[in-house]
């Protein structure tokens, strides 16, 4: 399954009236945030509130500022004071929250068909549109983030639908800040309103008008009637493979979350693999990485995060990304328990340094000897200045570890582990310095006849129907895998229920 935009442009209901203007706007799609605010005030079928919290009335603006607001606003409201703001949505421990948008967009929902349902909600498609904004000002200088959502019907009376994302303001001018989320608020309610149906498409469309330097939008969550089918999941993957974020995450459970959600603060310990399929030594080396982990000293008894992680490019092959195989590599990693992330991360120091904007506190790389030879090699580090020696410094500037598996070597079956490598000079002195200061740590708990273990075969293996891949799988994903047929395991039309599904995956973590 591969997800392409649709062709087909985006247009406004019929209820809008016909002046030249009208049909030149009807005739193409709008390109301009001025034309989609205006566009969306010439649609008679559309009426709503803004309520925005934290960076000025800056997407409301554009519907004054384009003309005909006064068809599209029943109201638009700032509620700064949080005692004002309390009072309006309920008493919250973070203004810039989830939580506090859904508790605006709830509220105003409710206050509108409340006040205008029987008047003319015969007529009329209900929205409202809220956000919540930490953005720069004289007293903060850090990079701007904040939450926006639009809760819309797409016909009279209909059952409300919902787009919520979650955006770093990147500007380093306050005033451009503002002017960046008021343009990202236009093409997001444009977007919910009339390329809802083509997901991809209403997800490109939020940088029209803007370029990704200024913004980066992490987590997009869209449910409702207007979203038939959808799975969030894919909409993640979209945001990384769209270029809208360099990282999108999933939690066990498959819920599509911003990652400061889960790992504000936390240590986390990540593994990245291709996972296809997850092996016995896979999970060997994340669980003898957990031990020391959660040992070191600088954690102090805190419970790690643990991320499985996945690049677009470990999912790119020459058709493009395959959203099918994603979707099950994420089902196996996630009925293990763990979160999921999904970046565009070519070196482990990019991966780190998206790590460390959500926590201070001690980051964990599980991997295999293989992975640390490919880390020092000097051909991946061209473009950087510094070469190997700048990636060095870049991957290690925080508190951050490796945790290292062993490799069979398979002409000679020698055991070679982090501290028996030999590197040629200089490397072995810098090889050296890091073992020394404990960077590199040598996982000592392993399973000897995992070694003989090597993903790409066993995929190999299960697409040709060679039983002999299961001995390498933990039984109870050999189960997900063969009862979904995935990664090519041949099909024998039987499906599996809800509640199996659930037993599988209580009897994976139980493995």
């Amino acid at each position: 399954m591969r997800l392409t935009s649709g062709t087909r442009s985006a247009r406004p209901s019929a209820s809008v009236s016909a002046t030249s203007l009208q049909n030149t706007l009807l005739a193409r799609p709008a390109r301009s945030t001025h034309d989609k605010a205006f566009w969306i005030n010439l649609d008679a079928a559309r009426y709503g509130t803004f309520a925005e919290i934290g960076a000025g009335q800056e997407v409301a603006r554009w519907f004054f500022r384009a003309g005909g607001a006064a068809g599209t606003v029943a109201k638009a409201i700032s509620a700064y004071d949080m005692a004002v703001s309390d009072a309006l949505y309920g008493p919250t421990d973070h203004y810039v929250s989830r939580t506090r948008l859904e508790a605006m967009l709830d509220r105003e929902s409710a206050r509108l068909v409340e006040q205008l349902g029987a008047r003319r909600g015969g007529r009329t498609a209900f929205f409202v549109f809220a956000d919540t904004v930490a953005a720069r000002s004289y007293s903060r200088r850090e990079n701007g983030h904040g939450w926006l959502g639009v809760r819309f019907q797409t016909a009279p009376h209909g059952e409300s639908s919902e787009v919520v994302i979650h955006v770093h303001l990147l500007d380093e001018d306050p005033a451009r800040e503002q002017e960046a989320l008021g343009v990202l608020g236009v093409n997001l309610i444009f977007g919910a309103f009339y390329q809802h149906e083509t997901p991809p498409e209403l997800i490109a469309s939020l940088l029209d008008g803007l370029t990704r330097d200024r913004l980066e939008v992490d987590m997009i969550k869209l449910c409702g009637p207007a979203f038939p089918g959808i799975d969030n999941r894919l909409m993640s993957l979209q945001l990384v493979e769209q270029g809208l974020t360099d990282a999108s995450m999933l939690t066990a459970d498959g819920e599509v979350v911003q990652p400061s959600e889960v790992l504000y603060q936390r240590p986390i310990l990540v593994e990245r693999g291709s996972f296809r399929p997850v092996t016995k030594l896979t999970l060997d080396l994340l669980e003898s990485a957990r031990e020391q982990f959660v040992h070191e000293p600088q954690l102090d008894g805190a419970e790690p995060v643990v991320l499985m992680e996945m690049t677009l490019r470990s999912l790119t092959d020459d058709r493009g990304v395959d959203h099918e195989d994603f979707l099950s590599r994420a089902e196996i990693l996630q009925a293990l328990g763990n979160h999921v992330l999904i970046s565009n991360c070519a070196q482990y120091f990019q991966l780190v340094e998206i790590l460390s904007r959500y926590t201070n506190k001690m980051i964990g790389l599980a991997l295999g000897l293989p992975s640390l030879l490919a880390i020092t090699d000097e051909r991946y580090y061209a473009d950087l200045p510094g070469g190997r020696l700048e990636a060095t410094g870049r991957l290690f500037r925080n508190a951050v570890k490796l945790y290292v598996y062993p490799y069979k070597d398979p002409s000679s079956g020698e055991i070679v582990t982090a501290d028996t490598i030999r590197f040629p000079s200089p490397l072995q002195h810098l090889h050296a310095l890091l073992l020394e200061s404990h960077r590199v740590v040598p996982l000592r708990r392993y399973q000897e006849d995992l070694l003989d273990i090597h993903t790409p075969d066993v995929l190999a293996r299960i697409r040709a129907g060679d039983p002999s891949w299961r001995s390498s799988v933990p039984p109870p994903i050999v189960e997900i895998i063969e009862r979904r047929s995935l990664f090519g395991y041949p099909r024998d039309g039987m499906g599996q229920d809800a509640d199996e599904e659930k037993q599988m995956r209580r009897g994976l973590r139980q493995w």
